[in-house]
């Protein structure tokens, strides 16, 4: 279904279970209309429950059927009964059936007729849906988000044509579950088959008329299902499958899903053709739905656990020997990104085996080389790990395998026919350029090549305007530092924090939105109020005039840790609450600290010649007690509270801590760039710190930046902090020396 508004096809799951068996099926022969609960009642013996396999070849989807002849013809929807899998129905008295034959299908308006090898079913009847009025009350019995039993009943709110089908329009609440499932009038006649929800209202839902499965059934296609199950399968003869997941082949591109049965949900697919002899190469095209995932080339292989692959995983480029079926026997190789690797795209990966000499390319560019002992397998072919999905085109085993770009000459020839007249491949496509490159062999291959190159200078020069703007914001963190170590105000470092991830970000109009906040409070402040008293006021304004608040919903969004957007949404975490309300507070002439207790940030205010008062400002300001302080600490570290808790967070204790909040989401996330800049900035403040040293040598190394790398690696050599392994450091500058060596090759 194109159509935007709505949701799309339900996804299937169970329907109705064994009921009483000896309710007929049909109203009274008077056909007078009855209840809900009548027909409900009547017509569950008719519902049946549908199973097909998944992606890992296990029972995954479940969808409603209703019988529609006694001999076993069961009417549902298309997408219930998956897509060349195998298929069971259980009946509401518990009997399953393999489903022996697709008798229809049709795709464009998601109908399937499905038989199994029974007799004595009760059919629903089919109804008339042109006799259905707009506003006549109609039901649907399923399962909707695995509630058993569930009756729903509604009225009919029109009619619709959704992608040129004529659709039932109704008003009841359709959920996962009722898909596939009978639209039934008082009558007990089918009207429609329950297929869409609305994606923008709760209680609308569609179904398409059974006038389509009556056209269905008077003209069926029917498929035995040892044919249905071979659709798009691989042939046997060129390619033999091991560890399970779900391989497909058409027009030429096989493609995976599934969760293999081995470790890691590693599968392969290995070529039948007669194994290469060294030396030889494979290549392929690859494409993963998702960068976190891992699929590529399989080599070497002994038909079983023992075998090379070559594979991008999480947008790295990984080589791995595999020694056997656990993962302690497998040996990464090599692991680190590509410059020439295209995230989301179709990529081109070429192994040389060469006697125990290993050389891997991806794009024509060579990104490993190295020697190890020979694996005794000569079989090749494909590789995939875990819940990946992926494609592959244009696999190729030889003694060499052409290049996935055409030759240099020919590039070079066809940027200098572009060059020649650049606004004629915007303006005129029939023109003398056009002409000119259509009479090159591999014109536009060439041409795509070309814009490949483009497009990955344009994305070095992107990375490149990133860091002069990181490196910016970095010189204005010394120099605060330098100007007043101690003393700047947490809110002028917390900015700075914000410019890292937002360089286009307007310090000076968040200052100002600061100064009219503080401005709002002190018009609000009575005359001759104390300390204690601006507080109240500042609590009021801020937490029960403003609506600032701590995020409970959504935590750990960045937005949390960036005080423009805190002053802005009037939401944050602890410390960032806390940086803006002692900002406020010193412009409003009251002195606050920090107090960094573990898991839990809040302030302190000691009036003159009074008791210190800790305030909860993610709490709206909340007066907390010595016990209060105690719970908290105990919560965070199942320690008991000690004066060191209590000690006051200096402004680059606070910049630091909020730094590596951001840290440890931007781990959580994966994204090593925003890494690299989060530490960058904490050793700016923190240049001692041995732990943020060797996160920063090990980020900087694997996202290509190895001068940074070897830096903070010498930093550690040089001052051989306690606690860190100065041999494994030194390993990891070695393999640094070795990357850097095989990039620039």
């Amino acid at each position: 279904m194109k159509t935007t508004l709505w949701l799309g096809i339900l996804l299937p799951m169970s329907i109705i279970p064994a009921l009483d068996l000896a309710v007929s099926h049909a109203a009274e022969e008077d056909g007078s209309p009855h209840s809900v609960q009548d027909i409900a009642k009547t017509v569950r013996n008719s519902i049946v429950t549908i199973r097909h396999a998944g992606r890992s070849g296990k029972a995954e989807g479940l969808g409603t059927g209703f019988v529609i002849a006694a001999d076993g013809l069961i009417a549902t929807n298309l997408h219930v009964i998956g897509e060349a899998r195998p298929v069971s129905v259980e009946l509401a008295d518990g009997q399953s059936f393999d489903v022996i034959e697709i008798h229809a299908s049709d795709s464009p308006s998601d109908l399937a007729v499905i038989r199994i090898p029974a007799r004595g079913l009760i059919p629903l009847d089919l109804g008339d849906p042109a006799t259905l009025a707009d506003g006549q009350e109609v039901m649907a019995i399923g399962n909707p988000l695995g509630l058993e039993r569930s009756v729903v009943a509604g009225h009919v709110s029109g009619r619709r044509r959704i992608d040129g089908h004529e659709m039932i329009q109704v008003a009841m609440p359709i959920e996962q579950g009722n898909s596939g499932g009978p639209l039934l009038d008082l009558r007990g006649q089918v009207h429609g088959v329950i297929t869409l929800k609305s994606a923008i209202a709760a209680n609308i839902g569609f179904a398409v008329t059974v006038d389509h499965l009556a056209s269905l059934l008077a003209n069926p296609n029917p498929v035995a299902m040892d044919r249905w199950v071979t659709i798009g399968a691989l042939d046997p003869g060129e390619w033999t499958t091991v560890g399970g997941a779900t391989w497909r082949q058409r027009a030429g591109r096989i493609s995976v899903q599934g969760i293999g049965r081995d470790f890691g949900g590693r599968a392969l697919c290995l070529s039948c053709q007669p194994p290469p002899a060294d030396p030889y190469e494979v290549a392929v095209w690859v494409r993963l739905d998702d960068e976190s995932g891992a699929a590529g080339l399989a080599f070497a292989s002994d038909g079983s656990d023992c075998h090379y692959g070559f594979y991008p995983s999480k947008g790295k480029l990984r080589l791995t020997r595999f020694d056997g079926p656990e993962v302690t026997s497998w040996h990464i190789l090599h692991d680190a990104p590509s410059p020439a690797y295209r995230s989301g795209d179709w990529n081109h990966l070429r192994i040389r085996h060469d006697n125990g000499r290993i050389e891997c390319f991806v794009n024509d560019e060579r990104c490993v080389v190295t020697t190890a002992p020979g694996l005794s397998g000569s079989q090749v072919g494909l590789a995939k790990f875990r819940d990946t999905e992926a494609e592959f085109r244009g696999v190729i085993m030889g003694d060499t395998c052409p290049p996935a770009a055409p030759a240099a000459e020919v590039v070079k020839q066809v940027v200098s026919i572009i060059d020649s007249d650049p606004d004629a491949i915007a303006t005129d496509t029939a023109g003398d350029v056009m002409t000119r490159l259509r009479e090159i062999p591999d014109g536009a291959e060439a041409v795509l090549a070309h814009a490949v190159a483009l497009e990955r200078e344009s994305s070095r020069l992107r990375r490149l305007a990133s860091d002069l703007q990181t490196q910016r914001v970095l010189d204005e963190l010394r120099a605060l530092l330098v100007g007043a170590p101690n003393t700047f105000d947490p809110f002028d470092g917390a900015l700075l924090i914000a410019r890292l991830d937002n360089p286009e970000l307007d310090t000076a109009a968040v200052e100002r939105d600061l100064d009219r906040l503080a401005s709002m409070v002190r018009e609000n402040i009575p005359a001759g109020a104390d300390e204690v008293a601006i507080l109240t006021t500042l609590d009021r304004v801020l937490f029960t005039e403003l609506g600032f608040h701590g995020s409970r919903g959504d935590y750990y969004n960045r937005s949390n840790s960036y005080v423009n957007e805190v002053l802005d949404d009037r939401e944050g975490i602890p410390i960032t609450l806390a940086v803006v309300y002692i900002a406020l507070a010193r412009r409003l002439g009251v002195t606050i600290d920090g107090i960094g207790l573990p898991g839990h940030f809040v302030v302190r205010h000691t009036p003159r010649g009074g008791e210190p008062r800790w305030l909860d400002v993610f709490n709206k300001a909340q007066l907390l007690t010595h016990d209060d302080l105690s719970s908290l600490v105990q919560n965070a570290t199942g320690e008991k509270l000690e004066d060191r808790h209590l000690a006051v967070a200096e402004p680059q204790s606070i910049i630091t801590r909020m730094l590596s909040n951001l840290l440890s989401i931007a781990s959580r996330e994966d994204d090593s760039d925003s890494m690299l800049r989060y530490l960058e900035a904490i050793l700016v403040v923190e240049p001692q710190s041995p732990r943020d040293r060797l996160m920063h040598m090990v980020v900087a190394g694997r996202t290509g930046h190895f001068k940074r790398a070897r830096s903070s690696g010498r930093w550690l050599i040089e001052h051989a902090p306690e606690g860190i392994d100065l041999d494994r450091v030194r390993e990891f500058l070695d393999s640094i020396e070795q990357r850097e060596a095989g990039s620039q090759r």
